[in-house]
């Protein structure tokens, strides 16, 4: 379902808000629309090549790579299943692949509880086919900081940290992932191999030996961050989103060094 804003025109160009973000859970997603036909999305019928659990309700979905596509590490395309009814249902994905891989990847959240986008990917096989779109996406890496992430809001940054770790710059780069209980911690041994001590777990809904038992609030991040004179990149849901944000501008971080998907 999409929130048309009619009266929003920037250059001749139409806007509209994406009210339904179920995936990436970051902010509204804003695109353009355009009567232009040479402004038309983009779209590619792929096969998914393999699916693979990733946690109890997070799967990998690897799918064939259309010729010279190509994304900076932290952007999205908007997805479809090629089957009749759900084609134009479209969620924006991140992808969790690098340029250089012979296909590409998302992991995606499985939300069974209702007959959504999710449910249906749940329920795809290989052979079946996804529709591609035009690859946008704020989120791209800026230099060194913290990462901040809720949930499946973690996707954008995978293939981020994974190009850092293939470029041999990683750094002193820090995620904090914040999730309801260790069992939806998404790629928790990958993150663990790459980052060591600078992956930092909490727990909001259960308490277990190892890991933070706290709300991602400003005494939490005085504890962890310290330095606010850093970049700051935040992905999660919308409510977290704000919050980390003003409680890291509070503790003296600029607005130029927070990057959050918009």
């Amino acid at each position: 379902m999409y929130l048309k804003v009619t009266d929003l025109r920037i250059g001749g160009k139409l806007f509209f808000i994406d009210g339904k973000n179920e995936q990436l859970n970051c902010n509204l997603v804003v695109h353009w629309l355009s009567n232009n036909q040479n402004d038309r999305m983009e779209e590619h019928a792929v096969k998914i090549i393999s699916i693979e659990p990733v946690t109890h309700n997070v799967k990998h979905f690897r799918v064939e790579k259309p010729e010279a596509y190509k994304f900076t590490p932290g952007q999205a395309t908007e997805v479809a299943i090629n089957k009749p009814g759900w084609k134009e249902e479209r969620r924006p994905f991140t992808f969790t692949s690098l340029n250089e891989w012979e296909h590409l990847e998302f992991t995606i959240k499985i939300y069974s509880d209702h007959d959504g986008v999710t449910n249906q990917l749940g329920q795809l096989r290989v052979g079946d086919e996804l529709l591609l779109h035009d690859i946008w996406g704020a989120i791209h890496y800026k230099g060194e900081g913290t990462f901040i992430a809720g949930g499946a809001g973690v996707t954008p940054f995978i293939a981020i940290f994974r190009q850092l770790q293939k470029d041999k710059k990683l750094g002193n780069n820090k995620l904090i992932f914040s999730n309801k209980t260790h069992r939806d911690i998404i790629l928790k041994d990958e993150f663990t191999a790459m980052l060591g001590d600078n992956f930092i777990n909490t727990l909001t809904q259960e308490e277990v030996p190892g890991y933070d038992h706290h709300k991602i609030d400003d005494n939490y991040l005085k504890q962890k961050v310290g330095n606010f004179k850093q970049e700051f990149y935040i992905c999660g849901p919308d409510a977290m989103i704000s919050d980390v944000k003003a409680n890291l501008q509070k503790l003296g971080a600029s607005d130029n060094l927070i990057t959050i998907e918009l």
